[in-house]
C-alpha cells in the first residue's frame, strides 16, 4: 500500500472517519453527510499517530523543503502541528480563528519575524474556507506561506478552486476518493454505497 492508503486504513480503523448512507451525520454547517471526520481521535491511538505525524513529516520535506516554522490550526491542528515541528525540529505558532478579547489581541500565537518560510498543518479540509483565513492572517503578518498540508480531504471541487483562487498549494495524506476505495476493499461498504458517498462529495447541497 501507498501513504495514502495506509493513512486512510488507519482512519478508518480508529474511527476517525465514519461512513454512513442510511442515518448521514449532520456538519456544523447543518448539511447532512454520509462521512464524518473526527482527526483528534487519532491522538488517542499512539501507533496510529506516530504513523500520521511522521508521514505529515514527510509530506513537508518533499514539498516544502525550505520550511522555517510551522503553523497549526485551531484547534483540531495545534496538536499535529506541534508533534511535526518536534520531528522537524522547527519552532511553532497557531493562529486563532479570532482575536481573544484580552491581553494583547493576538491572532497567531508565538513567535514570528516577517518574511519567514511557513507551512500550515490542518487537520481536514471540505470547502478550505476556515483554512485559507489561516493563511491570509499569516500573510497579512507578512509571513511567506509556503503551503498547506493536511490529514484528510473530502476532494470537493470547491476546496480546490478556493485554494486556486487564493493563490496558495496543499497537499494532503489521504483523501475521500481513496478512503472509499479501502473501506471497500475491507468492507466497511460496498460499491453503491460508495457511488452515495462520491455523489456526495460532487454535489453536498443536492441529493445523494
Amino acid at each position: 500500500m501507498n501513504i495514502a492508503q495506509i493513512a486512510a486504513k488507519e482512519l478508518l480503523k480508529i474511527k476517525a472517519v465514519l461512513l454512513d448512507t442510511d442515518k448521514p451525520f449532520t456538519w456544523s454547517s447543518g448539511i447532512k453527510s454520509p462521512i464524518y471526520c473526527d482527526n483528534r481521535l487519532i491522538l488517542s491511538h499512539p501507533s496510529t499517530r506516530d504513523k500520521i505525524e511522521s508521514s505529515l513529516t514527510d509530506l513537508i520535506k518533499k514539498h516544502y523543503p525550505q520550511v522555517q516554522i510551522i503553523a497549526g490550526t485551531s484547534t483540531a491542528g495545534i496538536a499535529h502541528a506541534a508533534y511535526v515541528s518536534k520531528l522537524l525540529n522547527l519552532p511553532m505558532v497557531y493562529v486563532r480563528s479570532k482575536a481573544k478579547n484580552h491581553g494583547t489581541s493576538k491572532l497567531i500565537e508565538g513567535e514570528t519575524k516577517p518574511k519567514q518560510k511557513i507551512v500550515v498543518i490542518e487537520d481536514l479540509l471540505s470547502t478550505g474556507q476556515s483554512c485559507l483565513q489561516v493563511v491570509n492572517t499569516l500573510r497579512k503578518a507578512k509571513l511567506q506561506v509556503l503551503g498547506v498540508v493536511a490529514i484528510f480531504s473530502y476532494n470537493m471541487d470547491i476546496c480546490i478552486k478556493n485554494f486556486k483562487i487564493n493563490n496558495c498549494s496543499y497537499h494532503t495524506l489521504t483523501n475521500l476518493d481513496v478512503l472509499s476505495q479501502v473501506a471497500i476493499k475491507n468492507k466497511y461498504i460496498n460499491l453503491k454505497q460508495q457511488k452515495r458517498i462520491l455523489n456526495f462529495r460532487d454535489c453536498p447541497k443536492g441529493k445523494w
